[in-house]
């Protein structure tokens, strides 16, 4: 397998449904397609009116944007007040 079609990998937290560690990939840098982003904007219009309407987003062959590996679920943060501090708001 060539360098070129390795898969560039990095660690990211995934926080839904349940937070967890994944192993996933991302764009080549310095692709001449997508520049780095992985992937191409295009900007399209209303046709009644011409006005901006929106942007679709097509991705670039550079990377997977499925290629991902859940590697270990991470525990729930408690969502408590840390003590000592008060719950009036400041007004």
């Amino acid at each position: 397998m060539s360098p070129r079609f390795l898969p560039r990998l990095r660690f990211r937290i995934k926080t839904w449904p349940r937070r967890a560690l994944i192993l996933t990939d991302t764009p080549r840098p310095n692709c001449p397609k997508c520049e780095g982003d992985g992937g191409i904007g295009y900007d399209y219009g209303d046709p009644e009116t011409g006005e901006y309407a929106g942007t679709d987003w097509e991705p670039c062959t550079c990377w997977h944007e499925n290629r991902r590996w859940a590697l270990l679920p991470l525990p729930r943060r408690p969502w408590r007040t840390p003590p000592g501090y008060s719950n009036e708001p400041p007004f």
